[in-house]
Protein backbone atom coordinates (compact mmCIF):
# COMPACT_ATOMS: atom_id res chain seq x y z
CA UNK A 1 0.00 0.00 0.00
CA UNK A 2 2.61 2.29 0.65
CA UNK A 3 4.29 1.69 -2.61
CA UNK A 4 0.96 2.30 -4.37
CA UNK A 5 -0.03 5.59 -2.75
CA UNK A 6 3.16 7.30 -3.53
CA UNK A 7 3.51 5.93 -6.70
CA UNK A 8 0.35 8.43 -7.38
CA UNK A 9 2.39 11.61 -5.73
CA UNK A 10 5.55 13.36 -7.47
CA UNK A 11 7.67 12.53 -4.23
CA UNK A 12 11.38 12.67 -4.46
CA UNK A 13 14.14 12.46 -2.15
CA UNK A 14 13.98 15.78 -0.97
CA UNK A 15 10.61 15.61 0.23
CA UNK A 16 11.64 12.82 2.70
CA UNK A 17 12.03 15.72 5.06
CA UNK A 18 9.13 17.95 4.45
CA UNK A 19 6.47 15.17 3.23
CA UNK A 20 3.75 18.04 3.07
CA UNK A 21 4.94 19.35 -0.32
CA UNK A 22 4.34 16.19 -1.80
CA UNK A 23 1.50 16.50 -4.67
CA UNK A 24 -0.66 14.22 -5.96
CA UNK A 25 -0.51 12.77 -9.38
CA UNK A 26 -2.75 10.17 -10.23
CA UNK A 27 -1.69 7.81 -12.48
CA UNK A 28 0.94 10.47 -14.40
CA UNK A 29 4.01 8.62 -12.77
CA UNK A 30 2.70 5.46 -14.12
CA UNK A 31 2.41 6.99 -17.74
CA UNK A 32 5.79 8.66 -17.32
CA UNK A 33 7.60 5.07 -16.50
CA UNK A 34 5.61 3.18 -19.11
CA UNK A 35 6.94 5.85 -21.38
CA UNK A 36 10.23 6.06 -20.24
CA UNK A 37 12.73 4.49 -23.02
CA UNK A 38 15.29 3.10 -19.92
CA UNK A 39 12.53 1.79 -18.74
CA UNK A 40 11.17 -0.04 -21.56
CA UNK A 41 14.40 -1.63 -22.37
CA UNK A 42 14.60 -2.90 -18.87
CA UNK A 43 11.24 -4.70 -18.93
CA UNK A 44 12.26 -5.86 -22.96
CA UNK A 45 15.58 -7.64 -20.84
CA UNK A 46 12.93 -9.04 -18.07
CA UNK A 47 10.98 -10.96 -20.67
CA UNK A 48 14.13 -12.20 -22.24
CA UNK A 49 15.84 -13.28 -19.12
CA UNK A 50 12.17 -15.33 -18.65
CA UNK A 51 11.94 -16.47 -21.55
CA UNK A 52 15.50 -18.11 -21.73
CA UNK A 53 16.10 -19.18 -18.02
CA UNK A 54 12.71 -20.67 -17.23
CA UNK A 55 13.07 -23.49 -19.95
CA UNK A 56 17.11 -23.77 -19.35
CA UNK A 57 16.60 -24.13 -15.79
CA UNK A 58 13.91 -26.64 -16.15
CA UNK A 59 15.05 -28.61 -18.86
CA UNK A 60 18.91 -29.28 -16.80
CA UNK A 61 17.00 -29.40 -13.32
CA UNK A 62 15.04 -32.44 -14.99
CA UNK A 63 18.09 -34.03 -16.89
CA UNK A 64 19.77 -33.90 -13.25
CA UNK A 65 16.49 -35.29 -11.94
CA UNK A 66 15.97 -37.87 -14.14
CA UNK A 67 19.98 -39.29 -13.28
CA UNK A 68 19.85 -39.10 -9.89
CA UNK A 69 16.66 -40.71 -9.90
CA UNK A 70 17.43 -43.92 -12.16
CA UNK A 71 20.81 -43.52 -13.71
CA UNK A 72 23.18 -42.83 -10.84
CA UNK A 73 22.58 -45.39 -8.20
CA UNK A 74 25.97 -45.02 -6.04
CA UNK A 75 27.02 -41.70 -4.31
CA UNK A 76 23.53 -40.53 -5.18
CA UNK A 77 23.60 -38.46 -2.32
CA UNK A 78 26.35 -36.31 -2.66
CA UNK A 79 25.72 -35.88 -6.55
CA UNK A 80 22.43 -34.21 -4.92
CA UNK A 81 24.25 -31.91 -2.84
CA UNK A 82 26.57 -30.82 -5.74
CA UNK A 83 24.02 -29.85 -7.43
CA UNK A 84 22.31 -27.77 -5.25
CA UNK A 85 25.65 -26.34 -3.67
CA UNK A 86 24.96 -23.60 -6.72
CA UNK A 87 21.57 -22.62 -4.52
CA UNK A 88 22.47 -21.67 -1.63
CA UNK A 89 26.40 -20.36 -2.44
CA UNK A 90 26.56 -16.60 -1.10
CA UNK A 91 25.77 -14.74 -4.03
CA UNK A 92 28.68 -12.16 -3.91
CA UNK A 93 31.07 -14.70 -3.89
CA UNK A 94 30.07 -16.57 -6.57
CA UNK A 95 29.55 -13.12 -8.31
CA UNK A 96 33.20 -12.27 -7.54
CA UNK A 97 34.47 -16.23 -9.26
CA UNK A 98 31.88 -15.77 -12.15
CA UNK A 99 33.74 -12.18 -12.54
CA UNK A 100 37.22 -13.64 -12.72
CA UNK A 101 36.43 -16.62 -14.74
CA UNK A 102 34.43 -14.79 -17.59
CA UNK A 103 37.11 -11.73 -17.53
CA UNK A 104 39.25 -10.98 -20.68
CA UNK A 105 42.25 -13.16 -19.31
CA UNK A 106 40.19 -15.54 -17.28
CA UNK A 107 39.94 -19.30 -17.24
CA UNK A 108 37.09 -19.41 -19.66
CA UNK A 109 38.60 -17.56 -22.52
CA UNK A 110 41.93 -19.07 -21.98
CA UNK A 111 40.13 -22.30 -22.02
CA UNK A 112 38.50 -21.16 -25.42
CA UNK A 113 42.30 -19.93 -26.75
CA UNK A 114 43.58 -24.03 -25.86
CA UNK A 115 40.77 -25.31 -28.29
CA UNK A 116 41.67 -22.42 -31.10
CA UNK A 117 38.75 -20.50 -30.44
CA UNK A 118 39.22 -16.49 -29.91
CA UNK A 119 38.05 -15.19 -26.52
CA UNK A 120 35.13 -12.77 -25.97
CA UNK A 121 34.57 -9.26 -23.76
CA UNK A 122 32.18 -11.41 -21.98
CA UNK A 123 31.07 -8.33 -19.59
CA UNK A 124 31.87 -6.01 -22.18
CA UNK A 125 29.47 -6.85 -24.86
CA UNK A 126 25.77 -6.63 -24.95
CA UNK A 127 25.28 -10.08 -26.43
CA UNK A 128 28.03 -11.99 -24.53
CA UNK A 129 26.56 -9.95 -21.01
CA UNK A 130 23.36 -11.24 -21.69
CA UNK A 131 24.81 -14.66 -21.95
CA UNK A 132 26.82 -14.64 -19.12
CA UNK A 133 23.85 -13.37 -16.91
CA UNK A 134 21.63 -15.96 -18.24
CA UNK A 135 24.14 -18.76 -17.81
CA UNK A 136 25.08 -17.41 -13.77
CA UNK A 137 21.03 -17.10 -13.38
CA UNK A 138 20.69 -20.84 -15.21
CA UNK A 139 23.31 -21.90 -12.70
CA UNK A 140 22.01 -20.50 -9.66
CA UNK A 141 18.39 -22.05 -9.98
CA UNK A 142 19.14 -25.56 -11.70
CA UNK A 143 19.39 -27.04 -8.13
CA UNK A 144 15.97 -25.50 -7.12
CA UNK A 145 14.23 -27.54 -9.90
CA UNK A 146 16.11 -30.83 -9.75
CA UNK A 147 14.73 -31.29 -6.14
CA UNK A 148 11.51 -30.28 -7.29
CA UNK A 149 11.45 -32.30 -10.23
CA UNK A 150 13.33 -35.25 -7.81
CA UNK A 151 10.35 -35.35 -5.45
CA UNK A 152 7.81 -35.14 -8.10
CA UNK A 153 9.71 -38.11 -10.02
CA UNK A 154 9.74 -40.20 -6.56
CA UNK A 155 6.34 -39.96 -6.01
CA UNK A 156 5.37 -41.57 -9.57
CA UNK A 157 4.71 -45.59 -8.50
CA UNK A 158 7.01 -48.08 -10.29
CA UNK A 159 4.87 -50.42 -10.72
CA UNK A 160 3.53 -47.75 -13.49
CA UNK A 161 6.76 -47.87 -15.72
CA UNK A 162 6.85 -51.68 -14.96
CA UNK A 163 3.21 -52.23 -16.40
CA UNK A 164 4.08 -50.05 -19.31
CA UNK A 165 7.55 -52.37 -19.98
CA UNK A 166 5.78 -55.23 -20.19
CA UNK A 167 3.52 -53.55 -22.86
CA UNK A 168 6.65 -52.92 -24.65
CA UNK A 169 6.67 -49.15 -24.18
CA UNK A 170 10.72 -47.63 -24.66
CA UNK A 171 12.13 -45.05 -22.27
CA UNK A 172 11.16 -42.33 -24.15
CA UNK A 173 7.74 -43.24 -24.39
CA UNK A 174 7.47 -43.46 -20.61
CA UNK A 175 8.62 -40.85 -19.84
CA UNK A 176 6.50 -39.05 -22.69
CA UNK A 177 3.47 -41.01 -22.12
CA UNK A 178 3.81 -41.23 -17.95
CA UNK A 179 6.56 -39.29 -16.26
CA UNK A 180 5.32 -35.92 -17.83
CA UNK A 181 1.25 -36.25 -17.25
CA UNK A 182 2.45 -37.28 -13.37
CA UNK A 183 4.39 -34.38 -13.39
CA UNK A 184 2.14 -31.96 -14.82
CA UNK A 185 1.58 -30.57 -10.99
CA UNK A 186 5.04 -30.16 -10.16
CA UNK A 187 6.02 -28.89 -13.64
CA UNK A 188 3.05 -26.24 -12.34
CA UNK A 189 5.12 -25.45 -9.52
CA UNK A 190 8.35 -25.28 -10.63
CA UNK A 191 7.23 -22.87 -13.85
CA UNK A 192 5.62 -20.28 -11.91
CA UNK A 193 8.11 -20.33 -9.21
CA UNK A 194 10.98 -20.24 -11.63
CA UNK A 195 9.00 -17.21 -13.63
CA UNK A 196 8.54 -15.30 -10.56
CA UNK A 197 12.21 -15.29 -9.80
CA UNK A 198 13.08 -14.71 -13.03
CA UNK A 199 10.69 -11.68 -13.65
CA UNK A 200 12.10 -10.09 -10.03
CA UNK A 201 15.87 -10.83 -11.58
CA UNK A 202 18.44 -8.96 -9.80
CA UNK A 203 21.60 -10.07 -8.44
CA UNK A 204 23.21 -11.61 -11.36
CA UNK A 205 22.80 -8.30 -13.51
CA UNK A 206 23.67 -6.25 -10.74
CA UNK A 207 26.70 -7.98 -9.45
CA UNK A 208 27.98 -8.94 -12.90
CA UNK A 209 27.67 -6.28 -15.11
CA UNK A 210 25.46 -3.24 -13.34
CA UNK A 211 23.09 -3.36 -15.65
CA UNK A 212 25.61 -3.40 -18.54
CA UNK A 213 27.14 -2.30 -20.91
CA UNK A 214 24.31 0.21 -22.68
CA UNK A 215 21.74 -1.04 -20.21
CA UNK A 216 21.48 -4.14 -22.13
CA UNK A 217 21.44 -6.55 -19.10
CA UNK A 218 19.01 -3.95 -16.80
CA UNK A 219 15.90 -5.62 -15.43
CA UNK A 220 12.92 -3.91 -14.27
CA UNK A 221 14.16 -4.68 -10.80
CA UNK A 222 17.57 -2.94 -10.48
CA UNK A 223 15.36 -0.19 -13.03
CA UNK A 224 13.76 0.32 -9.86
CA UNK A 225 16.71 0.16 -7.54
CA UNK A 226 18.56 2.70 -9.65
CA UNK A 227 15.53 4.99 -9.47
CA UNK A 228 15.48 4.46 -5.72
CA UNK A 229 19.09 5.52 -5.97
CA UNK A 230 18.54 8.73 -8.32
CA UNK A 231 15.96 10.19 -5.76
CA UNK A 232 13.04 9.33 -8.10
CA UNK A 233 11.31 8.04 -5.15
CA UNK A 234 7.87 7.74 -6.94
CA UNK A 235 9.01 6.78 -10.36
CA UNK A 236 10.92 3.58 -8.35
CA UNK A 237 7.59 2.90 -6.59
CA UNK A 238 6.10 2.98 -9.73
CA UNK A 239 8.04 0.55 -11.74
CA UNK A 240 7.72 -1.57 -8.61
CA UNK A 241 3.84 -1.41 -8.48
CA UNK A 242 4.42 -2.38 -11.85
CA UNK A 243 6.70 -5.32 -11.78
CA UNK A 244 4.24 -6.87 -9.03
CA UNK A 245 1.04 -6.42 -11.46
CA UNK A 246 3.41 -7.99 -14.03
CA UNK A 247 4.02 -10.99 -11.77
CA UNK A 248 0.64 -11.32 -10.46
CA UNK A 249 -0.69 -11.50 -13.81
CA UNK A 250 1.84 -13.87 -15.54
CA UNK A 251 1.28 -16.35 -12.43
CA UNK A 252 -2.53 -16.25 -12.91
CA UNK A 253 -1.58 -17.41 -16.63
CA UNK A 254 0.55 -20.37 -16.09
CA UNK A 255 -1.78 -21.21 -13.11
CA UNK A 256 -4.80 -21.92 -15.71
CA UNK A 257 -2.64 -22.82 -18.85
CA UNK A 258 -1.18 -25.70 -16.82
CA UNK A 259 -3.61 -26.69 -14.02
CA UNK A 260 -4.71 -30.36 -14.30
CA UNK A 261 -7.56 -30.61 -16.28
CA UNK A 262 -10.29 -32.95 -14.81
Amino acid sequence: MLALSTSLTDMTARDLRDPFNVNFTGLDGFIAVLGNASFQSAFGNTIMFVVLCVPLSMALGMALALMLNNGIRRLRTFFRAAAYVPVITNIVAAAVIWQYAFSITGPVNSALGELGVPGLNWLGEPGSAITTVVMMGVWRTAGTCMILFLAGLQAVPEEVYEAAATDGAGPFRRFWSITLPLLRPTTLLVTVLMTVSFLNIFEEPYLLTKGGPLGSTKSIALWVYEQFGFGNISASMAGSVLLLILVAVVAIVQFRMLRPKH
